[in-house]
């Protein structure tokens, strides 16, 4: 289970992350975030950024320490982080990397609800997602090996690693369930074709919603 934190937006460990570099205003933190993609890692709200340093600092993950201006731009700012951050940002990592929790994709949310369309356009829509899926696959295959060329240390692709490894399992999870809608071996095809077809409901699917929605 996550542990409770004093602040629990992501963006704040992002903060952090920039922080252990050096001190910055939350500027600075910002175009640093976005430079490093940071963005495509995590969920950011950026209008929360300045809510979310308060916050840091209010709790002693950070602190103040000085203000600068330059030339016309008002008054910014400077943070660093606290030791208290350090280990909050270690703890998080750990946490993070050890813990798996439930996390609620889109496309489950969709496959959830896939009865609702008719299994021919399930199917045609399954396969558009899958040559979508194959072009990022491509793309992030051709990104990951420009930055090896680049002499980019792998410990700063885990992430696309990771990206790449779950939209390859993916794509091959859609083929082999394209394999079956289009072979028709997928189990009950019949009794959910029909259902679009003709509007009733199978009398097993019926069973089997009554089934289980029951609390008994």
């Amino acid at each position: 289970m996550p542990k409770r934190r004093k602040v629990s937006n992501l963006l704040a460990l992002a903060v952090l992350s920039a922080l252990v570099q050096r001190p910055m205003h939350p500027y600075e933190i910002a175009t640093a975030l976005r430079g490093w993609g940071k963005d495509q890692d995590m969920e950011i709200k950026w209008g929360s950024l300045y809510t979310v340093v308060r916050n840091m600092d209010k709790h002693g993950l950070i602190e103040a320490v000085e203000s600068v201006r330059e030339g016309r731009r008002p008054e910014r700012t400077v943070y660093r982080i606290t030791d208290e951050g350090r280990a909050e940002l270690v703890d998080w990592a750990r946490e993070l990397v050890s813990t798996p929790v439930r996390e609620h994709p889109r496309f489950r949310a969709g496959l959830s609800v896939l009865a609702a369309l008719h299994p021919d356009e399930a199917t045609s829509l399954l396969r558009r997602r899958l040559d979508l899926l194959e072009d990022h696959i491509t793309a992030l295959r051709e990104e990951l090996a420009q930055y090896l060329r680049e002499n980019i240390p792998r410990l700063f692709l885990v992430e696309s690693e990771y990206d790449l490894a779950i939209q390859e399992a993916e794509a091959t999870w859609i083929r082999s369930l394209l394999a079956e809608l289009t072979s028709g071996a997928y189990p009950g095809l019949d009794a959910w074709r029909a259902y679009h077809e003709t509007g009733e409901i199978p009398a097993e699917l019926t069973e089997l919603a009554e089934r289980t929605s029951s609390t008994e």
